[in-house]
C-alpha cells in the first residue's frame, strides 16, 4: 500500500520540502494553487481508502475516525439493508442499461410514490445525480427568462445557472440570503420564466435559509423557487410536539420542516448522502414532471442508476419508517457534544442550526497544511476547506457527523480539536 500512496502522492515523507515545481505552465498554475498543492501532497486529499471497519477507515497502515463521510444516518453500514440487497439483483440483474424515456424497471415507480407520499409532494422524478438535475432542468425551467442565483449556491447550481445562460437566459446574483435585494431584482425582471436557485441545507455552514419567506416573495411576483436540499434531506424533516429531536421527524427535508408548502417551489435532493445511494429527485408538480419527461436530458439519455442503489433507496425508505426517528435523534445529540466542545474553546463556527455540518475556520489559514497533518496523525478524518474552495479567511476543515460514528469516536474528536485550538487556533467566536 505504501506504493500506492506514494504513487499518488509526493514521493517525500510526511512533513518533507514540497516536490519541485512542474515545468508546464498548467502544472506551474497547479503547484502553487493552495489546493493544487495539497492535492498532490497531503494524506487527506485524494486518498486511497484501502478499508473500512464501520466509520473507521484505513489509509496505508493509519487507522482514522472518518468525519468525511456525508451518510448521516450510516444506512451506508445498516446490515439489514445490505442483506436485501442480493434478491433485488437476482431479479433485476445488475443495471437496467435503458434510458428512463424508453423503459423504466418499476422499482422506480416504486420509489417515486413513496417518495412522492413522505415529502408530502404532488408528484416526484428520479434521476441519477443531483448534477445531473441542475445542468439539465434549471435550463429547461428558465427558458429565456431570469434566473436569481443565491452568491453562495452550491457551485452545481452556478453550473446549471451558467447551462442556462448560454440558452438564452439572464442570470443575476443576490447577496446570501438577502431577500430585500432579491424582492428588489425581481421588482424589476417582470417578462418571461423567473426561477430563484438558493441551497438548503448549506454544505459549508450547516445552516438553513428562511425558506418560508422566500416562498412567499416567489409566490407574491409568480416566480419559481427552485431549493437544493441535498444536505437537508433525510436529516432534517416536519415538526411535531412529539418529535425525537429538532430536527424534526422523518427526514423529509426543508420544505416540510419549515411548515412549508410546494406551491411556487420545486425542491432538488439526493439519496447520495443520508441514503447512502447513487440516485437523485425533484418534488414537483404533475405537469411539470411531464415536461422534464421530453426536455431534460438525464430523462432522456442517460443510463439510469445500478440496481444497487434502486435496492437501497427502497430498503432505506422502509428503515427511515421503522427506525429513522431514532438514527436522527442519535445523530443530533452527537453533533450536540461536538458543538458543545467548539463553543466551550471559544471557537467560531458558521452552524448556528446544530445540523450535523460544522465549519471550523482556522486562526491562520497558512496552518492548514500542518493542521489537517495533524489531525490525521491523532487519527481523525475531516474534510479540508482549503482556498479557493473557500475564501482565504475561512480556510480550515469541516466535520460531518454520522449516526454511525460512535460514542468513542466522538470523544476522540473532541479531545483532538482542544488540541488543534492549544496548538494552532481557530478562529475566535464573536
Amino acid at each position: 500500500m505504501d506504493l500506492l500512496v506514494r504513487s499518488r502522492k509526493s514521493p517525500l515523507p510526511l512533513g518533507g520540502p514540497p516536490a519541485p515545481a512542474p515545468t508546464t505552465r498548467a502544472g506551474r498554475w497547479h503547484a502553487t494553487s493552495d489546493l493544487g498543492r495539497l492535492c498532490a501532497t497531503h494524506p487527506m486529499m485524494d486518498a486511497v481508502i484501502d478499508e473500512i471497519d464501520g466509520r473507521r477507515i484505513r489509509v496505508g497502515d493509519q487507522w482514522l475516525a472518518d468525519f468525511a463521510s456525508c451518510n448521516y444516518l450510516g444506512l451506508d453500514l445498516d446490515e439489514e439493508i445490505i442483506a436485501a440487497v442480493p434478491e433485488y439483483l437476482r431479479r433485476w440483474g445488475t443495471h437496467p442499461s435503458w434510458s428512463r424515456l424508453l423503459g423504466s424497471p418499476v422499482l422506480y415507480e416504486q420509489i417515486e410514490s413513496d417518495l412522492t407520499a413522505l415529502l408530502g409532494a404532488e408528484d416526484t422524478l428520479v434521476m441519477p445525480t443531483i448534477t445531473h438535475i441542475h445542468n439539465s432542468v434549471i435550463p429547461a425551467l428558465a427558458a429565456k427568462g431570469a434566473v436569481f442565483m443565491d452568491a453562495q449556491a452550491h457551485k452545481t447550481i452556478y453550473d446549471g445557472c451558467a447551462a442556462a445562460t448560454a440558452q438564452g437566459a439572464r442570470v443575476l446574483r443576490y447577496r446570501h440570503d438577502d431577500l430585500e435585494q432579491l424582492a428588489g431584482m425581481l421588482e424589476g425582471s417582470r417578462q418571461g420564466p423567473r426561477l430563484i436557485c438558493m441551497d438548503g441545507v448549506n454544505s459549508m455552514t450547516g445552516n438553513a435559509p428562511d425558506l418560508a419567506s422566500f416562498a412567499a416573495l416567489a409566490r407574491r411576483h409568480d416566480a419559481l423557487l427552485y431549493v437544493d436540499d441535498a444536505h437537508g434531506f433525510g436529516v432534517i424533516g416536519e415538526r411535531s410536539p412529539g418529535e425525537s429531536c429538532v430536527y424534526g421527524d422523518r427526514g423529509n427535508s426543508i420544505v416540510r420542516h419549515c411548515g412549508e408548502r410546494y406551491d411556487n417551489v420545486v425542491l432538488v435532493g439526493g439519496f447520495s448522502k443520508a441514503y447512502s445511494s447513487l440516485l437523485a429527485f425533484l418534488a414537483l408538480p404533475t405537469v411539470v414532471k411531464d415536461y422534464l419527461k421530453v426536455t431534460a436530458a438525464p430523462y432522456l439519455y442517460s443510463g439510469p442508476s445500478p440496481v444497487a442503489s434502486l435496492a437501497t433507496v427502497i430498503e432505506g425508505l422502509r428503515v427511515n419508517d421503522l427506525r429513522g426517528d431514532a438514527l436522527r435523534a442519535n445523530l443530533c445529540r452527537k453533533t450536540a457534544v461536538v458543538l458543545d466542545r467548539v463553543h466551550a474553546l471559544g471557537a467560531f463556527t458558521p452552524n448556528t442550526s446544530g445540523f450535523p455540518i460544522i465549519e471550523l475556520p482556522l486562526a491562520d489559514g497558512d496552518d492548514i497544511d500542518a493542521v489537517g497533518r495533524y489531525l490525521f496523525g491523532r487519527g481523525i478524518y475531516v474534510t479540508l476547506a482549503a482556498y479557493p474552495l473557500v475564501p482565504r479567511h475561512q480556510v480550515g476543515f469541516r466535520v460531518q457527523v454520522t449516526a454511525a460514528n460512535t460514542d468513542e469516536e466522538i470523544a476522540a474528536l473532541v479531545d483532538v480539536l482542544s488540541e488543534v485550538a492549544d496548538r494552532f487556533g481557530f478562529q475566535p467566536a464573536p
